[in-house]
């Protein structure tokens, strides 16, 4: 369905756009200094947003959310945008990263384990070797004091950072982002699984599976015990939901 922010999916805002638009708006906000954030969204977040009103909110108020997972893609296709392709947080990080590389646009990442950034760090820089990464902080896996906060806030904008990857997994990350927005003088992405990804701490599943919206099963048994919970909870939910807003739009066309 259209909202007032174009597509909807379950309530759910999200952007028919590509790689090249999307690293294109990241950029240009980037080069203005202009504090904005950019959710990548999949079926888990249609459904956090589902089941939670104020999340829904503020992923609506987002300033660009991708279409991320293959089943958001096809609903996207089912409403008038029939050449939406997937734009995937951990190709969407190698993008910006490249051409933040060539403008010599300094970067940031926050979030995941210590070893992780730390790898996920190299690793990038190795593949973009004029990448400028100028902050990399893991924090605590518990909420920061009012006065941990700010301190981080103040540090990434002493840093210089433009462009802020965030990996602190949905919806922590999206809530974290929203709260940050105007305080943080950065684009922030919300790119979670990318840096396990990109730190070779996890495998990406094979393209195939993707094209045809199989990689949950493949991520799904390679972390059985952290990812059961949610793929039971929201993935039948969302197809019965889907199904019936499919149907409602028929009826009404």
């Amino acid at each position: 369905m259209e909202g007032m922010f174009g597509p909807q999916i379950l309530g759910m805002r999200v952007d028919p756009t590509s790689y090249e638009e999307a690293t294109r708006k990241v950029l240009a906000w980037a080069g203005a200094g202009e504090s904005r954030y950019v959710c990548v969204a999949n079926v888990h977040m249609v459904m956090e947003a589902h089941d939670d009103p104020g999340f829904k909110a503020l992923v609506n108020a987002a300033d660009l959310v991708t279409p991320d997972g293959m089943p958001l893609v096809w609903m996207l296709r089912r409403l008038g945008y029939p050449h939406q392709e997937r734009v995937y947080g951990p190709e969407l990080t190698l993008r910006v990263c490249e051409e933040a590389a060539k403008q010599g646009m300094p970067v940031g990442f926050y979030g995941g384990h210590p070893e992780a950034l730390r790898a996920l760090v190299g690793n990038l820089k190795a593949r973009f070797p004029g990448l400028q990464v100028v902050y990399a902080h893991s924090p605590p896996f518990r909420p920061l004091t009012p006065e941990e906060d700010a301190r981080v806030a103040e540090e990434i904008n002493a840093s210089g950072t433009r462009i802020l990857f965030v990996g602190l997994g949905c919806p922590k990350q999206e809530r974290w982002m929203a709260e940050h927005r105007g305080r943080i003088r950065a684009v922030m992405l919300g790119v979670g699984a990318a840096f396990d990804l990109h730190a070779g701490r996890v495998r990406q599943a094979p393209s195939w599976m993707q094209r045809v919206g199989l990689e949950w099963l493949f991520r799904f048994f390679q972390e059985p015990g952290r990812l059961w919970r949610r793929y039971l909870k929201h993935n039948p939910r969302f197809a019965f939901l889907a199904f019936l807003e499919l149907v409602r739009m028929r009826r009404f066309t």
